[in-house]
């Protein structure tokens, strides 16, 4: 392996540039192989976005009558609330939704119905993201069982699970995690990551033919001094990140070192913050008050464009997508293939 393409790398903010305008919570990002993107709204449903700007949210078909709350704490955590994307065999769109605690399935005309709401005749619980590997298995992430999902976070709760979703039938294959939230595979699948936003660090475990996972370990830094949510992987071997709240882009090379890319932090508000979570004393005007001027919480990191180069920011409270052109192509998400 030679040099580290993202050595000496560092995003110039100034060199941004942005796509779609009024979204809501576009907090994961869909790209295809044409530049389209499809982006998770908190309306209830994904917005399509061309690449000469063109937008369309489509609606899922059950959702129509939501009518959205004016408070801000209550728009992250009540109503629909599509988090994690991931395209099935068909090319229909499968939503995690945060605010529904289910997987679904929604067409590109936005028909809707519910694929996943239970486990083991339990509801299943946040359900945060969803993965598609090569046997066209479903992997999902499942942050907390708390429905306030503020609430969990705290070092003190740890009851996050992942799922895969095998041929139609779901079952538990990891768990006791601080707040399950993205997960990726490596090139040969034989790894899947696992971020854990309240201890700041990522878990990997080893991936077995029948689906079952073991040797679980923290890849990269014990603790990257925030809380993690989105995950990517480029070609190289990096294994790129989003520090939400104190609006960081990160890398942990294949040697475990942890890169800073891009920083939009608003320190104040984010040490503030570091301290009530080591109290245990979070509050949702604490993680309000924190952000940056970019698109405030950084959520994800989406590579697309034809040569798999141009890097797309999801986040949590931004309005539109910024995006800028990275030394490395990002590593073809199935769908591409």
């Amino acid at each position: 392996m030679g040099d580290n393409p993202l050595d000496g790398f560092e995003v110039d903010k100034s060199s941004l540039k942005y796509i779609g305008n009024d979204l809501q919570r576009p907090e994961c990002i869909l790209a295809e192989p044409d530049g389209t993107l499809w982006s998770a709204d908190a309306r209830g449903g994904v917005v399509r976005i061309h690449p000469g700007g063109d937008q369309k949210i489509i609606t899922q078909s059950y959702q129509k009558s939501f009518e959205q709350t004016t408070d801000l704490a209550s728009r992250f955590t009540e109503g629909t609330l599509p988090n994690g994307l991931a395209f099935a065999a068909n090319g229909d769109i499968l939503i995690s939704n945060f605010g529904t605690d289910c997987l679904e399935v929604m067409t590109r005309d936005g028909e809707t119905r519910v694929l996943i709401d239970s486990i083991d005749g339990e509801a299943i619980g946040k359900v945060n993201f969803i993965l598609r590997d090569s046997k066209d298995r479903i992997w999902m992430t499942i942050s907390t069982k708390i429905k306030n999902w503020m609430k969990a976070i705290s070092p003190n709760i740890v009851d996050g699970f992942v799922a895969l979703v095998d041929k139609g039938t779901i079952r538990i294959v990891a768990e006791g995690f601080h707040f399950t939230n993205e997960i990726r595979l490596d090139e040969k699948e034989e790894w899947l990551y696992v971020v854990e936003t309240c201890g700041k660090h990522i878990s990997r475990l080893r991936v077995h033919d029948d689906g079952s996972l073991s040797d679980r370990e923290i890849y990269g830094p014990r603790d990257t001094g925030a809380f993690i949510d989105g995950i990517a992987f480029d070609s190289y071997g990096n294994l790129w990140g989003t520090h939400v709240m104190t609006d960081q882009i990160f890398a942990i090379t294949p040697r475990g070192d942890l890169k800073i890319l891009l920083d939009d932090d608003n320190p104040v508000a984010s040490q503030a913050l570091k301290k009530a979570f080591e109290a245990d004393e979070v509050t949702p005007e604490l993680m309000l008050a924190c952000g940056g001027t970019i698109a405030p919480w950084f959520a994800s990191v989406t590579f697309g464009s034809a040569d798999l180069k141009t890097v797309y920011i999801g986040s949590l409270r931004g309005t539109r997508i910024p995006y800028f052109r990275s030394p490395v192509a990002g590593l073809p998400m199935i769908h591409w293939k």
